[in-house]
């Protein structure tokens, strides 16, 4: 077995003409691996992204941990990035959990330990429900603006639930205001010049997915049993922080979360102006100090 980052070799596992590594699912689907190796690495991160985007925006926060003596391994999701597949949509509704679990668990064999799990927006949705479903249990979890709460409408939510049922992969527009992705005109320039990035996209199937794991993630806060940095953009466009703050209200009796909240940052706290980001990284890099985890 190789360790430290490095890709175990097994029947799950192809890698392409150009290098790149596949990890094939119980259902055939294939996703695409990411990895950042470090040969001294002590502990590893697993970077789940968000909607519409993939594995290689995360490239610099990568390195971060790079620097402090972690290997990351992050991958597109199913509709996502470079993996093969209808932007945005999936087959079942809990795909993407069932996703990371064995992402999660092939990376744990791997690297020879569990990683932290870190999950942004969608992939904050997708790392929580799947840790409070008991699907994975890293030693610590991180969350950045977590999608627990939208700004749509009801409607539009009870006719997403509804068309899950009859067109579930039907192609709609998500309607994001990409401008409040970060106060970083270059970042927002970087991605829609991004042709692994879908901005637009989604289907009912994945949006009811999103609706309802956010909801229900809140319901069972009180469940959060791992170490968990929630990292909440106050002035979010695209999720509405509102859902992190009652999620943080149903967890405090676990004694588990630790919740920062940064009032006048946008939803990527980690592609924010530098002093904005200088802030997150300090409270991320100060817990994972203090963390048992590490």
């Amino acid at each position: 077995m190789e360790r430290h980052g490095q890709v175990q070799a097994d029947n799950r596992h192809a890698t392409d003409q150009s290098g790149a590594t596949w990890l094939t699912m119980p259902d055939g689907q294939v996703l695409y691996l990411r990895d950042w190796p470090n040969p001294s690495a002590r502990d590893a991160v697993l970077i789940v992204h968000g909607l519409g985007e993939h594995s290689g925006r995360y490239e610099r926060l990568a390195r971060w941990f790079l620097t402090r003596g972690y290997a990351v391994r992050s991958y597109d999701q199913r509709g996502h990035g470079h993996t093969p597949g209808q932007r945005a949509a999936i087959r079942r509704s809990d795909d993407l959990l069932r996703d990371l679990a064995v992402v999660y668990n092939d990376y744990t064999a791997s690297f020879g330990r569990q990683p932290l799990l870190l999950g942004h927006s969608m992939g904050g949705a997708v790392a929580l429900r799947t840790v409070l479903d008991g699907r994975v249990e890293p030693p610590a979890l991180i969350l950045s603006s977590p999608a627990l709460r939208t700004y749509e409408a009801l409607w539009l939510r009870r006719l997403a639930a509804l068309l899950t049922r009859i067109l579930p992969n039907l192609p709609l527009r998500n309607g994001l205001p990409l401008d409040g992705l970060s106060h970083d005109s270059k970042v927002i320039e970087d991605y829609r010049n991004d042709a692994l990035c879908n901005p637009g996209a989604i289907t009912p199937r994945l949006a009811d997915f999103i609706f309802r794991a956010g909801v229900s993630s809140i319901a069972d806060a009180w469940r959060l049993k791992v170490p968990t940095l929630l990292l909440v953009a106050g002035s979010d466009r695209l999720v509405d922080p509102s859902g992190s703050r009652d999620f943080a209200d149903g967890a405090w009796v676990t004694k588990q979360l630790t919740s920062r909240f940064f009032d006048t940052l946008f939803h990527e706290l980690f592609n924010e102006t530098e002093t904005g980001r200088h802030q997150v990284l300090a409270q991320l890099s100060d817990w994972l100090r203090r963390s048992s985890a590490v």
